[in-house]
């Protein structure tokens, strides 16, 4: 995206937060000089992704008053992932019809994003439900899509549903080297190695070959579930037997020895990586970073960083956030704002894992106000907070339990109810009570009003 374009999209994002009158903002918005495209739509989208109900105004505004604008397939994807995810799941099925009725039919993908939130909700069932209603919506399942709600449910750790719905299906689909891949990883994730293991021998079995992909799920498998001989064996095994090894499979040797200390060796394989011809990642970096940081001394993680400059790798936001990470661990406040001012620099950031990261260092070392400057900065930068940033913050009002904090508190508490996030019921009762003890009785009511309106919505719009 250009500049202007850039600019385009910050200028409608604030625009659309700020706006507290819904004809006024239609008015604004179905301006003719305003050229809307899906990719500035999906723009804006993904800016206003931690405020829902505000995305979904901003898609239906368009949608019901814009006289020549169509939205595309993708970005009714986005407005129904916001959906869901505020489980909102009448609006979910309202877009999905919206979307035949504009013959722009539901692909695989758009029920890949249903299922994943029922999943993320607590309701694999309905994720499986949806997957074998496709059809219905003009989407006919195939052996890709049986691979998505595979992967879906084995990533959020249902790798027993997944098992056997994959029992039941394979013959259907006529399951691959993708999907006996997919379960495996899924029984990694739950550090059953042993299970893993045998599904792929029974993929050997129904004459599939094991891809390198099989190889390092299984390698990563070992080091995720401890057993760091054994992923090491397996390493040796795999150049034993002449297997292409990739840098996946590096990065994951590098990683996984070194989360346990082994830092020696995990810099002799990096080493030993790049002697064989086999060029790192900035994924691979971003390991061995992690490990320095942790394990050694975010000095020597720097002087990795400054090396992977100097070798024309381009840091992403995850390559900062460890050094950040690292820095801020070592109570070098000063120097991580720094390297926040440095990912502006590269137009990778700061996102709002950075901040949370910042923020919840700030508040742990009583620098409460510091970390409420960095959320308004945050607003500034189109960069919206999550729930983990709301929670970190609150968390931090009851350290001092003065009474401008639980107003502060109560006041974090009221905006992220309007940002479609929903607290639990714990934290609205602490709230309560520090607003009660330090004779806030005034807003106490306020917010016990706000509770009582909050446990009568819908369970869908409940997270």
């Amino acid at each position: 995206m250009s500049t202007a374009a850039t600019a385009t999209s910050s200028a409608l994002t604030n625009l659309i937060l700020k706006s507290t009158n819904r004809q006024s903002l239609i008015k604004s918005l179905i301006c003719p000089t305003i050229h809307w495209t899906p990719l500035l739509v999906n723009t804006i989208l993904k800016h206003l992704w931690n405020h829902g109900p505000k995305a979904l105004q901003f898609f239906h505004i368009l949608l019901q008053n814009h006289p020549t604008y169509v939205h595309s397939a993708s970005s009714f994807d986005h407005a129904i992932d916001v959906a869901a995810r505020l489980r909102d799941y009448a609006t979910v099925f309202t877009l999905l019809h919206r979307m035949r009725s504009l013959r722009l039919h539901p692909t695989p993908k758009t029920f890949a994003i249903i299922a994943e939130r029922y999943v993320a909700a607590g309701k694999p069932d309905k994720a499986l439900k949806i997957f074998l209603s496709m059809h219905q919506h003009g989407c006919f399942q195939d052996l890709r899509s049986f691979n998505t709600i595979l992967d879906v449910l084995c990533k959020a750790k249902r790798v027993e549903k997944a098992w056997n719905f994959f029992k039941i299906l394979r013959g259907r689909f006529q399951a691959d080297v993708v999907s006996y891949n997919t379960i495996a990883n899924g029984w990694c994730l739950i550090k059953r190695t042993n299970k893993a293991l045998d599904t792929l021998k029974e993929m050997v079995e129904k004459g599939l070959s094991p891809n390198l992909t099989s190889y390092n799920i299984m390698l990563k498998g070992y080091f995720r579930a401890g057993q760091i001989e054994e992923g090491w064996k397996f390493f040796l095994e795999m150049k034993k037997r002449r297997c292409e090894i990739d840098v996946v499979t590096y990065t994951t040797v590098v990683h996984g020895l070194g989360v346990v200390g082994e830092v020696k060796r995990a810099r002799k394989v990096f080493d030993e990586m790049v002697d064989k011809g086999v060029l790192p990642s900035v994924a691979t970096y971003n390991a061995l970073i992690q490990v320095l940081c942790k394990k050694d001394s975010v000095e020597n993680a720097i002087s990795v960083f400054e090396e992977m400059l100097r070798k024309g790798y381009v840091p992403n936001s995850i390559t900062f956030n460890v050094v950040i990470r690292g820095l801020c661990h070592k109570e070098q406040m000063e120097k991580a704002m720094e390297y926040m001012d440095m990912m502006r620099d590269n137009d990778c950031g700061p996102n709002v894992q950075t901040y949370n990261i910042v923020i919840r260092y700030f508040c742990d070392a009583g620098e409460i106000e510091k970390g409420l400057e960095l959320l308004e900065k945050m607003s500034s930068e189109n960069c919206l907070p999550n729930l983990d940033t709301y929670n970190i913050l609150i968390s931090s009002m009851f350290v001092r339990k003065k009474s401008d904090d639980m107003v502060v508190a109560g006041k974090l508490l009221i905006e992220m109810v309007d940002r479609g996030f929903m607290p639990r019921r714990l934290t609205f009762n602490r709230i309560l009570d520090g607003l009660l003890l330090t004779g806030n009785q005034g807003f106490a009511k306020e917010i016990l009003r706000l509770q009582t309106k909050c446990s009568r919505l819908p369970r869908q719009f409940k997270l």
